[in-house]
């Protein structure tokens, strides 16, 4: 099982991939995509659904979360996300580039129109391609936020339940699947017992 899933990346290749995209033609929107999937935890799927009126306030002002429906998820894994600093940040940056109205999407193609999830996995596999960072797809950043709250989320008084719901998954199962083991987690444990 572990060989088929996508990989989590480390804190210096999540840093490679932020600097390369910024190297890109359409630099703010490519970081905005790729904190959607690092920061947020989303599939390629509801990347591409996601529209400003899920990331706004009524005055349109950036906000505090994501409303994620479930016809932007897979199946009914609608949730609400709060927005970390650096994607709120950049959702900011892109917002003051491109003035849209709320419900337009926040992920186009140079045309305008939505980029279709195909386009954006296949958009991530160019980008971890171009990096020669084996084995990453465009869940490798879901991956990466569900492992990394994991574990985290009892620093702050959290437990596995909340990453499942940010997950959007609907058992703790499937959630379990998701997170990469630790290593050194595991030797410093052994001497603990």
């Amino acid at each position: 099982m572990i060989g088929k899933q996508a990989k989590i990346l480390s804190p210096r290749e999540i840093t490679q991939v932020l600097a390369h995209v910024k190297t890109q033609r359409y630099a703010e929107r490519n970081e905005v995509m790729v904190l959607l999937s690092l920061k947020a935890g989303l599939r390629a799927k509801e990347i591409s659904l996601v529209t400003w009126s899920m990331v706004t306030d009524a005055s349109r002002q950036t906000g505090e979360v994501l409303h994620l429906p479930d016809h932007s998820s897979k199946g009914q894994s609608g949730r609400i996300i709060p927005l970390n600093k650096e994607l709120k940040k950049s959702l900011i940056n892109l917002y003051q580039l491109v003035s849209p109205e709320p419900n337009h999407y926040i992920i186009t193609s140079e045309r305008g129109a939505r980029m279709l999830p195909c386009n954006i996995s296949h958009w991530f596999k160019n980008i971890f391609k171009s990096l020669r960072l084996e084995g990453c797809s465009s869940h490798s950043g879901r991956r990466t936020f569900i492992t990394n709250a994991a574990r985290r989320i009892i620093e702050v008084g959290g437990s596995l339940r909340d990453v499942q719901q940010l997950a959007g998954h609907t058992s703790l199962h499937m959630t379990q699947k998701y997170i990469e083991g630790d290593t050194e987690a595991k030797r410093k444990v052994i001497d603990l017992i």
